[in-house]
């Protein structure tokens, strides 16, 4: 073996322990930021006052039931009707319901800031990769948590998706069969794209336009493509945007990302710069 590649086998043990012992530092600094403790401030927003809570089910179930009587079964047929071409165009738009569009990417750059975030950085180095950590973090939970409680909840429901057994029957249900084609409601598109709209805008406002256009063509396209009933399409909306706002107050509650003034509004706390960003990724570029 060559002097070179002695060298190469001695030196990548020390540089893989060196990436290794970063990743557990940095995950142990971000999971005491989610073991931190309430700060005790007064509930965001006024909405978990139990009255408002009551009402808001009431108006949420009612409107549950006309959609589930009215318009359910109408909208599957309407959809059968359809030309092909709408219905191959939403086929396209409906992939980018899946949560791993998102959850990948945003857990793939959480990895990377684990792994290169050190000494060399400096402290305003570390500053903004921990700010942008926090932010990923976020976001990864405000679509993952609504996610996996809807895909839990939508096999113990066991709604039959549309057409199956050949029929548009919208009451027709097996729970706890574990099937996918008992598993319609609520929608697991829907919620995706209503928590990453909520979860979006909240950081971003002036995304805001964007992302609730992106969360109603998904959810138009679970029913275009006859994969989902109109009433799915509503539960997982309701899902997905309280979830999101529920992960949004847990963090608000902490300081993290968001904050809770003395009226109980949340508030966006300030990120770092694009120019700080940048300054950090050439200071990444030139190590």
């Amino acid at each position: 073996m060559s002097t070179s590649g002695d060298l190469k086998a001695y030196c990548r043990p020390a540089w893989l322990r060196l990436v290794a012992r970063r990743g557990r530092e940095n995950l142990a600094v971000w999971a005491g930021w989610l073991r931190r403790a309430s700060l005790g401030r007064s509930r965001p927003h006024r909405w978990y006052r139990p009255s408002r809570i009551a009402v808001s089910a009431a108006i949420v179930l009612a409107g549950l039931t006309l959609v589930v009587m009215s318009l359910d079964a109408w909208a599957i047929r309407a959809a059968l009707a359809s030309p092909p071409g709408v219905r191959a165009l939403f086929e396209v738009v409906t992939d980018f319901g899946r949560s791993g569009w998102i959850l990948w990417p945003v857990g793939i750059v959480l990895l990377g800031i684990g792994l290169v975030t050190g000494p060399s950085l400096g402290r305003l180095g570390a500053a903004v990769m921990a700010s942008l950590a926090v932010r990923l973090t976020f976001i990864f939970a405000a679509i993952a948590v609504p996610g996996l409680f809807t895909a839990i909840v939508k096999r113990l429901i066991g709604r039959a998706r549309p057409l199956v057994e050949g029929g548009v029957d919208p009451f027709r249900y097996d729970p706890f069969v574990w099937k996918a084609a008992y598993a319609s409601l609520p929608s697991g598109h829907t919620t995706t794209a209503f928590s990453a709209a909520v979860a979006i805008g909240a950081l971003w406002p002036q995304t805001r336009p964007y992302v609730w256009v992106y969360a109603v063509l998904i959810a138009i396209s679970r029913v275009a493509v006859t994969a989902h009933h109109p009433s799915d399409v509503l539960v997982g909306a309701v899902v997905g945007t309280i979830g999101a706002l529920l992960i949004r107050d847990w963090f608000a509650n902490r300081r993290l990302v968001f904050a809770v003034d003395v009226t109980g509004r949340i508030r966006r706390l300030p990120g770092p710069s694009w120019d700080r960003i940048k300054t950090v990724v050439r200071r990444l570029g030139g190590a």
